[in-house]
């Protein structure tokens, strides 16, 4: 397995600019700030939802991520057989997806796992422990948008409900390129867009005035789920995001909505 470098501090833009320069800013959630801010305000968000991951996902889905996780894995198909397949799952410090992706794949599989937060990761390694998946499953802290593996290093690449968190989604998707063998599979599970404007609306309508409250009853903080269902609101729709994997270098791009497009599955091929 490809060793995971150590990962570096993040400095606020406060360390790296001159006072003259430029900002580079982004969105966080409805707020805009600083480029090199994201990273710290979302490393944040998830040190606080970490032990409730799929809580979380169950609030912001009500409760639909369990069934279209499982669409990514049918999609995924990983190969049932002894021969060799390394799956990159990046964002999935919980080890969700590759926990689904090792029961499925055959004797020959192994996944590593690779998220910026040690909390999340954390979680993962415990549950990997407990439910035997220690000898397959390895954790790393890294960046999607710089991950720390050699080029044309793994099978397959999955994201799951990650990539709207990245700070420059551009860059990310680039790397994941990188870091994939030629014939290899890139998919990305996302809450997007709704088809229908009305559904859209009443999905709307839930996720501010219910979601904050309830995870603020549950959790004691009702900051990181506001933040999240803003970060939906705020992803690319379904065919921009198509058109910026298909910059990265993904060829046979592709998606399917799900529940209507409250979340959609993306799909590419390193040719």
């Amino acid at each position: 397995m490809p060793a995971i470098r150590g990962f570096m501090t993040i400095k606020t833009v406060q360390d790296q600019q001159t006072p003259d320069a430029e900002v580079a800013t982004t969105h966080f959630g409805f707020q805009t700030v600083a480029e090199e801010e994201k990273a710290r305000l979302v490393h944040s968000v998830f040190e606080k939802v970490a032990s409730r991951y799929d809580l979380m996902n169950d609030l912001m889905s009500m409760g639909l991520h369990r069934a279209w996780k499982q669409v990514m894995i049918d999609k995924l198909n990983p190969p049932r057989t002894n021969r060799p397949w390394h799956l990159i799952d990046v964002a999935g410090g919980t080890g969700d997806i590759a926990f689904r992706a090792l029961d499925r794949a055959g004797a020959g599989a192994k996944v590593t796992v690779c998220d910026i937060n040690e909390h999340m990761l954390d979680v993962g390694r415990a549950r990997a422990r407990s439910s035997g998946y220690a000898e397959k499953a390895a954790f790393g802290c890294g960046d999607a948008e710089t991950l720390p593996f050699p080029d044309q290093s793994f099978n397959a690449y999955t994201i799951a409900f990650g990539i709207r968190n990245v700070t420059r989604i551009d860059k990310a998707l680039r790397d994941a390129y990188r870091v994939l063998k030629p014939g290899s599979r890139f998919l990305v599970l996302e809450f997007s867009h709704m088809v229908l404007p009305e559904a859209q609306r009443l999905y709307d309508a839930y996720s501010f005035t219910a979601i904050p409250p309830i995870g603020k009853a549950v959790t004691g903080d009702a900051q990181p789920y506001q933040y999240l269902v803003e970060s939906i609101r705020q992803f690319p729709t379904q065919e921009k995001f198509k058109s910026m994997i298909e910059d990265a270098g993904f060829e046979r791009v592709q998606y399917q909505n799900l529940t209507g497009g409250i979340a959609a599955l993306h799909s590419g091929w390193r040719i």
